[in-house]
């Protein structure tokens, strides 16, 4: 190169460092600085581009920090891994410069991608390092075509990366110190305590960042102490601040301030701040309102002299002092009923005794002074030993004993027994665990609700099935009305009647109609509801089941229409049976008699078909039977009729069996009895009682005062026929009852032992006297 053109190149070189140097000390921002440090170097040799790659934290990888010359997508965004095969790494970790003269011939380094994207040819490149000889990256210059990079080139980067060394290490600090300021004017504006700056002889108050009962003082300057100290304690704050020597970097003080709403207590600290020469030019400090702990520490004394006379008498609970090494000092009454140890045994021991060897080997006791110590109290809640070896479950403290002075003096503890509440607690835990793992299986819907609000507290699974709505929707919200609208309208009132009922403390049962807003359809829903009683007595809460029972409403509505049609259909056949016998014996020539009983005896089998076709919607009781065989015959309960016994009710499979007996003790009485026209009196009385294998009635049929007459059947034709055979053989065989049949020429009593329980029993044997 000719001689003038290296005096250019020089000249201009000295003019890019030279402006450099102007934009380093006029510009705080790294960002443009950095730029403007790639601009000026990329103009100076000329490629119009120039990067600076930064070392990220942990050393791993290089970040282009800044750059001009390259898409907005490489600058603050490309990072490249410090890999030792790249000419970036080589430079910084050897400290020497690289270049390049054309990628295509390298084969030292790899180029990376992005570069050989951007058509970079050639490339020089020096390490930056701040003072102390700390790298923090790399100052390379690119060229998308073959360059010749000399050594006044080199040269240049170097003295230019020196410059540039610096430059950045001022920024670096200059943003740690900003970002310094930030944490501590975030730490004073959140902080509950009083910021102050105090000058260096502690007569003036420069600032003052006042809060609650100090926020009026911000003016106080120099009469700081005439505006903020107490009177009484002005010369004790006073003498602290003459006693120092000037070599403490830290001072506390403790005394009371005046303010508007009265006296309080602060602790002050306060910190010097100290020049190069170490001389303190001023004092940060923070003040905080201590009242209440003072005030503490004040009730605590006064109530030392009461202290002794509470541990004396407070058997519920484990209350004793030990010395500042945890030896035992008082072990009162409560103690040693709790521990098992008596003063004599425990007085002068470790309280290491009363802990668990688990506790002992993790040096809890131990722990639990230093924390009682530093923060005043330590919570303990954790199984202890009693003397015999068990172990009881104590929720208690530890707080430390101190002086005036703030000497810890020892430490109180106190616990309370709460073995027998904390294994109730986790019995109801596992309670309500099994409750929930049942509600949460069961196709049934389980619910509780809160008494007065009719809140849901819970709601089983099954309740989305069945309602067709979530369970988050039903639990929030006006769930009451939106359950409400659930339930069809003819029903609701049945419902809040049933709820009004638990809420008296009754237990209730109602079935009724739901529409399903999922899908329109209308579901049956049997409902249980019981009450929850609180330990007041009252009801806290409702507690039910919900079962589906839309097919059981609907099994039932078809089985009745099928028992009606049963029955009608039974009555009609019976009426042919009556219409064929009829004319069978109109051709055979059958005496009167046979057609009128035969006639009767179909007759009771019809009434009882009407009963059984009502069994659906009404039980069949033994009074409706006998009442209805009775009034079939024109007899009434009155002066000659009683009818009189408990409700009983009958099973229908028993009824047709029983209804023919009764049916032929009523015809016989109309004939020769109680109820034909020679007189007499007719009592059937019944009563329950328990046997073998069940419930069972007793029926007493008994006909008294009755007139013999000449004209009538001997006793021996009375008592024999098809009546009796159903008495003595048909009930017992079919039905297991045991049956007597008695016949006086003025009375007869028939007795009927019949059980009420499913099945039959061996038949029962027939008397007869």
């Amino acid at each position: 190169m000719p001689d003038r053109d290296k005096i250019e190149v020089l000249l201009r070189q000295r003019k890019v460092l030279a402006d450099f140097g102007d934009v380093a000390l006029q510009s705080e921002d790294m960002d443009a600085v950095l730029h403007e440090a790639c601009r000026l170097v990329g103009e100076a040799l000329g490629t119009g581009r120039a990067k600076v790659l930064e070392i990220e934290k942990g050393g791993e990888s290089l970040l282009v920090r800044a750059g001009v010359g390259w898409a907005p997508e490489v600058v603050g965004h490309v990072r490249l891994p410090m890999d030792e095969h790249s000419s970036e790494t080589y430079a910084i970790r050897r400290g020497k410069p690289v270049i390049s003269q054309d990628i295509t011939r390298e084969d030292r380094f790899e180029v990376p991608a992005f570069m050989k994207e951007a058509g970079v040819v050639s490339l020089v490149n020096v390490p930056v390092f701040r003072p102390g000889r700390q790298a923090y990256g790399l100052l390379q210059v690119d060229d998308t075509q073959p360059r010749d990079f000399d050594q006044d080139h080199i040269e240049f980067l170097r003295t230019y990366a020196t410059i540039l060394g610096p430059v950045i290490d001022r920024l670096l600090k200059l943003e740690e110190l900003r970002a310094s300021e930030e944490r501590f004017r975030a730490f004073v504006t959140a902080s509950n305590d009083v910021v102050y700056r105090i000058s260096p002889d502690w007569r003036e108050m420069r600032d003052l960042r006042g809060r609650g009962f100090l926020a009026d003082l911000s003016h106080a300057g120099r009469d700081w102490q005439e505006h903020f100290v107490h009177s009484e304690d002005r010369e004790m704050v006073q003498a602290a601040i003459k006693d120092m020597t000037g070599n403490e970097d830290l001072v506390e003080l403790e005394h009371r301030v005046r303010h508007p709403g009265g006296i309080a207590w602060v602790l002050s600290r306060a910190a010097a701040i100290r020049d190069a020469e170490g001389q303190i030019i001023e004092w940060l400090g923070a003040a905080r309102d201590v009242t209440d702990r003072r005030a503490a520490e004040a009730a605590l004394r006064e109530s030392e002299e009461r202290f002794r006379t509470i541990v004396e008498t407070a058997t519920d609970y484990a209350i004793f002092t030990t010395d500042p090494d945890g030896r035992i000092q008082l072990w009162p009454p409560g103690a040693q009923r709790i521990f098992g140890w008596t003063a004599e045994e425990a007085v002068g021991q470790a309280m290491e005794m009363t802990y668990t060897p688990e506790d002992r080997a993790a040096g809890v006791p131990e722990n639990e002074r230093r924390e009682a110590r530093e923060k005043g109290h330590a919570p303990n809640v954790r199984f202890h030993m009693r003397k015999d070896g068990s172990r009881v479950f104590i929720e208690g403290v530890a707080r430390p004993l101190t002086a005036r002075d703030g000497t810890v003096t020892g430490f109180v503890k106190v616990g309370q027994d709460v073995t027998e509440r904390r294994a109730t607690e986790e019995a109801l835990r596992e309670s309500e665990a099994r409750f929930r793992q049942f509600g949460e299986a069961s196709s049934d819907v389980l619910w509780i609700r809160e008494c007065e609000s009719l809140a849901y507290e819970y709601l089983s699974p099954a309740f989305e099935t069945l309602y067709g709505l979530s369970r988050e929707e039903a639990l929030r919200g006006n769930h009451v009305l939106r359950w409400m609208e659930l339930i069809h309208p003819d029903d609701r009132d049945r419902v809040l009647d049933l709820l009004r009922r638990v809420r008296k403390g009754e237990n209730a049962t109602e079935t009724y109609r739901i529409i399903r807003p999922i899908d329109g359809q209308t579901r049956w829903v049997r409902n249980t509801d019981f009450p929850l009683w609180g330990k007041d007595g009252h009801v806290q809460r409702i507690g039910g089941l919900s079962h589906d029972a839309t097919g059981e409403v609907e099994s039932r509505e078809r089985l009745e229409l099928l028992v009606t049609e049963l029955q009608h259909r039974t009555r009609n056949l019976i009426g042919v049976v009556n219409s064929i016998a009829n004319q069978t014996m109109a051709h055979t020539g059958p005496t009167e008699a046979f057609r009128e009983e035969f006639g009767h005896r179909l007759a009771a089998l019809s009434r009882v078909q009407g009963l059984l076709s009502r069994a659906q919607q009404e039980p069949i009781t033994l009074r409706a039977l006998l009442t209805l065989e009775l009034q079939a015959l024109g007899a009434k309960e009155g002066e000659r009729v009683r009818i009189d016994g408990p409700w009983v009710r009958i099973r229908p499979t028993n009824v047709q069996t029983l209804a023919l007996v009764v049916h032929e003790l009523a015809t016989n009485a109309r004939k020769y009895g109680a109820l034909s026209e020679g007189g007499g009196r007719l009592s059937v009385t019944w009563y329950l009682r328990s046997g073998d294998e069940g419930q069972r009635v007793f029926i007493d049929w008994r006909e008294d005062d009755l007139s013999p007459t000449d004209e009538g059947p001997s006793a021996a034709e009375r008592g024999g026929g098809y009546g009796r055979l159903l008495i003595e053989r048909a009930l017992p065989y079919s039905l297991g009852a045991t049956t007597t049949y008695e016949l006086g020429r003025t009375e007869l009593r028939c007795t009927i032992d019949l059980p009420l329980a499913r099945g039959s029993r061996k038949p029962g044997t027939s008397h007869d006297q």
